[in-house]
Parts: C-alpha cells; structure tokens; sequence
C-alpha cells in the first residue's frame, strides 16, 4: 500500500448496451501492493466493469483512473503506454495451438518494451530449451515450470487457467485483473491460483478479482466492493464489509438471505 493515488479506479462510471444500463454510477479502487474483491451475483456487471478497467471499453460515463490521471483523455499512444501497465485473465481461458511456454511468452511479444529483447528467442523456445527469464518466472509462481514444454492443448481447465495467468504476468504488469479465475475448477488448482493472487500482491501488483465466492473474497482480498444490479453498494476492509456491513442490502447479501 502506498500514499499516492490509486493504481487503478473507476470514477462514477455508467456503461450499457443498447437501451439496457448494466452499470450505473459505480466508482472503486485498488491500490499497489493489495487485493481487491468485487463480489456480486452473475448478470450485475462485474465482466463489464473489469472490461471497462482493462480498458477493453469506454464507458459511456465517468472516468477510468491510473495512478489519478483519466485515461480516455491520453492522446492513443499514451494510452496503448498504459494499457501495456494491465495485465488481465479471463474467466474462459483461450490458449494458443503450440506449448505452454510459447503461450505465455506471447504476452511478452506483443508489448512494444519486450519486442527486442525476444526477437528470435520465441520461436526457438522449444529448440533450444531455454526460455526468457520472465517466462520462465511466470511459470514458476503458478506452478507449471514443468510442463512450460508441453503442448497447450493437452492440458486440465485448472492448468489451462494457471498458463492463462501466467501469460498475463510474465510481462510484469502493475495491475492484474481476474474475472472469475476459480469458477468451476478444482480445490487444487483453486488454491495454486490463489497463492498467485498474494504472491502478485507481494510484488507490489495491483490485484483486483472479479468473484461470486464470498468465501474466496474472505480468503485472499484486503478489500471488498460489492456489485448489486450494476452499482457499487459499498466497499472497504473485507473483514468490516462481511463482519458489519453499514448497507441493509450487503448484509442481506452476505448472508445468503438476499438471492438474485
């Protein structure tokens, strides 16, 4: 945690499709160095926010904050600069027809800073058996340095998720986002990708997840936000939030009493 401003925010942010509102006024933060949980039902926004955040999308409304300065003002290229700061990983992992090294040093091709570095060295990764260093790094947090030869295709949801975020950390982003990284994978690989979580945060990486689990919320977040119908009801330490939420509706919620 620092005292200058927060990695990443949203400022009263509105975004819909069509005629249909799917956010409506939300703002919340996360800071270097923590965990942030945004929970809420399926269907309240939580995809599109974390859209909106990686800057995937505009948002019809508000303003979209790293470290204080609006992002949608930046001239492109600043933007495609920051953008390069954001590391993201989906709920429905997508790896590439070749090795889990391969896949994961793609997230290093593709930004402009590593371009040099790995010219040549990508399409020898198999060859020659050496891999970048921050590959090889990535790999290694989330516990699959040994299968980094193994062909993608070949791999469990679990293990498919694990390369999916190590792609997103290799290029040693300063924000990770994760859409529902766990949903529907076992408690192992659950657990492995949880560590990730808090070893990013020790990095002093930016963390925010986007979940329905309230206990995983509880497990690794230092904060909590809660989406209910597109709108951030209330946020702050997940231990306050869960244990004497100020909302009636948050409560209701965490408690299993108010069902979507």
């Amino acid at each position: 945690m620092t005292d200058g401003p927060p990695a990443l925010s949203a400022r009263h942010v509105s975004h819909g499709f069509g005629n249909g509102a799917i956010l409506e006024d939300v703002s919340l933060s996360v800071e270097p160095g923590e965990i942030l949980a945004v929970v809420g039902p399926s269907g309240t926004g939580k995809t599109t926010l974390f859209r909106l955040l990686a800057l995937f999308e505009r948002p019809d409304s508000g303003t979209i904050e790293l470290a204080g300065d609006d992002v949608w003002s930046m001239p492109d290229d600043r933007r495609l600069a920051v953008r390069r700061k954001i590391g993201m990983g989906f709920q429905n992992r997508s790896l590439f027809s070749t090795t889990v090294a391969d896949n994961v040093a793609y997230g290093l091709h593709v930004r402009e800073t590593w371009q040099t570095r790995l010219r040549g060295a990508v399409s020898k990764l198999v060859g020659d058996g050496e891999l970048p260093a921050p590959v090889s790094e990535a790999l290694e947090t989330v516990g699959m340095a040994d299968k980094a030869f193994r062909d993608a295709r070949s791999l469990s949801a679990g293990e498919a998720q694990r390369v999916a975020i190590a792609r997103a950390l290799a290029p040693e982003p300063d924000i990770l986002l994760l859409d529902e990284p766990t949903s529907n994978l076992d408690p192992r690989n659950t657990a492995v990708i949880e560590a990730t979580m808090r070893a990013a945060r020790d990095r002093g990486i930016a963390v925010a997840l986007a979940t329905h689990d309230m206990q995983q919320a509880q497990r690794v977040s230092d904060r909590t936000a809660v989406l209910l119908e597109g709108t951030c009801i209330e946020s702050g330490r997940t231990e306050r939030v869960f244990e004497s939420p100020a909302d009636e509706r948050v409560r209701q919620f965490v408690n299993g009493e108010l069902v979507y």
